[in-house]
C-alpha cells in the first residue's frame, strides 16, 4: 500500500466516526481519572492512555485494509479465542468470582472479549456465503459456532460474556433474512430455558445478583449494595452534578467500591459528578456513534459488510445498554464494561478494532485500490 493510496483512504474516512471515537476515548480517560481521584492508586487513567496509544495504530491498520480479509481471518481468530478460553480455565486469574483473565506479564487479557469479536467475524463470513442453504441448517451451524465459547465462558463463570452473544446473533440472523418464525421460536426457547439456567447453571453469587436486581433491599449490605448506592449517587446528582472533587460525593466517601468505580460503575460516578446534563452529553455521543455505525451498514458494498456492521454495532449497543442498565437497576449486574469509558485494555482493544472494521467498510464501500 503506497503513500498515495494511504492518502486517498485517509481522505475517504468517515471523519465523524473517527472524531466520535477519539472524543469518547478522551471522555473515558477523564471519567477514570475523576473516578479514582480519591483512591490510593490513581494511575489507572495513565494506564488507559497507554492502551489508547497502543490501540490507535491497530485502528488505522484495520481501517485502511479491505474488510474482506475477514473471510480468511475469521476462523483463525475464532480458534485462537477458543484456545485462550480453555487456557484461562487452568491458568487464569480469578476476579470477582470468575476466572476470566490471563496474566500476560505486562498486563492481563480477557479471552471472552476476543471470542465474541471472532464470533461476529465468523457469523458474517458464514451467513454471507450461505444464502441458499437450508434455513434450519444455517441456524444450527451458527448456534454451534456460538455454543463452544459460550459454554467455556459459562464455566469461568462469566454470565455477561455469554449473554452478549444472544442479541448479536439475533441481529445478524435478522439481517441475513432468517424468517421471523424461526427467530420467535428461538426467543421462546431462550425464555423457557432461563429458569433452568438459573436453577442448575448459575453459581450462588450469580443467583444473588439476579435476586438483588429484583429486590435490592433484600440484601442491602451485600449483593444489593452496589445497586442501591448507584441509584443514590445518580439520583442525588441533580442537573449539573456535584463536581468531581466534591468531598461529600458517595464515590469520595467510599460508598461506591473502589474496585468497580472506574470499571463496571464508571457511569455511576460520572453521573454523580456531572449530573443529568453531563450524562446526556455522554449518552448522546454514544448514541450518535451507534447511528453512524448503522448508517455505515446501510452503505456497505455487499452483504458481508452489512452483516459485519450490524453485528459490530449490536455488540457495542449491548454493552452500552447492559452497563448503563445495571447502574440504574434496569438490568442485572453482569460485569459488561461501557465501551471506551470503563477502564480496561482488552475491551478497549476490541472496541477500537470494531470501529476500525466499521471504518474499513465505509472506506471500501466503493472500489478503492489497495
Amino acid at each position: 500500500m503506497n503513500a498515495l493510496t494511504l492518502t486517498r483512504k485517509f481522505q475517504a474516512m468517515n471523519k465523524l466516526l473517527l472524531f466520535l471515537m477519539l472524543g469518547l476515548c478522551g471522555f473515558g480517560v477523564y471519567a477514570i481519572y475523576s473516578a479514582t481521584y480519591w483512591h490510593e492508586n490513581t494511575n489507572f487513567w495513565t494506564s488507559q492512555i497507554r492502551w489508547i496509544f497502543i490501540c490507535l495504530p491497530v485502528y488505522f491498520i484495520i481501517a485502511f485494509n479491505d474488510y474482506r480479509w475477514v473471510r480468511l481471518g475469521a476462523i483463525p481468530i475464532y480458534v485462537l479465542s477458543i484456545i485462550l478460553l480453555v487456557l484461562v480455565l487452568f491458568i487464569g486469574i480469578k476476579v470477582s468470582g470468575a476466572r476470566s483473565w490471563l496474566n500476560l506479564g505486562f498486563g492481563s487479557f480477557q479471552p471472552s472479549q476476543l471470542a465474541i469479536f471472532g464470533g461476529v467475524l465468523l457469523f458474517a463470513t458464514f451467513l454471507s456465503a450461505s444464502p441458499g442453504m437450508n434455513t434450519a441448517l444455517r441456524i444450527l451451524i451458527c448456534l454451534g459456532i456460538a455454543a463452544v465459547p459460550c459454554l467455556l465462558i459459562l464455566v469461568q463463570p462469566y454470565l455477561g460474556g455469554t449473554l452478549v452473544w444472544i442479541p448479536v446473533l439475533f441481529a445478524m440472523f435478522f439481517l441475513a433474512g432468517i424468517r421471523k418464525r424461526y427467530l420467535i421460536a428461538m426467543m421462546l426457547l431462550i425464555l423457557c430455558a432461563m429458569p433452568l439456567m438459573y436453577r442448575f447453571i448459575l453459581k450462588p453469587f450469580q443467583q444473588k445478583r439476579i435476586t438483588s436486581f429484583l429486590d435490592p433491599l433484600s440484601d442491602p449490605q451485600d449483593s444489593g449494595w452496589n445497586i442501591i448506592q448507584s441509584l443514590n449517587a445518580i439520583g442525588s446528582a441533580g442537573f449539573w452534578g456535584k463536581g468531581f472533587k466534591a468531598p461529600d460525593s458517595l464515590n469520595a466517601l467510599g460508598y461506591i467500591p473502589k474496585t468497580i468505580s472506574h470499571t463496571d460503575f464508571v457511569f455511576t460516578v460520572f453521573s454523580e459528578q456531572h449530573g443529568f446534563f453531563g450524562s446526556m452529553v455522554l449518552l448522546s455521543t454514544l448514541g450518535i456513534l451507534l447511528l453512524v455505525g448503522l448508517y455505515i451498514a446501510s452503505q456497505a458494498r455487499d452483504q458481508m459488510g452489512r452483516l459485519l456492521s450490524a453485528g459490530l454495532v449490536m455488540l457495542l449497543f449491548t454493552h452500552i445498554f447492559m452497563n448503563l442498565g445495571m447502574t440504574v437497576a434496569v438490568t442485572p449486574i453482569t460485569g459488561l464494561p461501557l465501551p471506551m469509558i470503563s477502564y480496561g485494555g482488552t475491551f478497549l482493544l476490541i472496541t477500537i478494532s470494531c470501529l476500525g472494521l466499521l471504518q474499513s467498510i465505509w472506506i471500501h464501500r466503493k472500489a478503492v485500490s489497495a
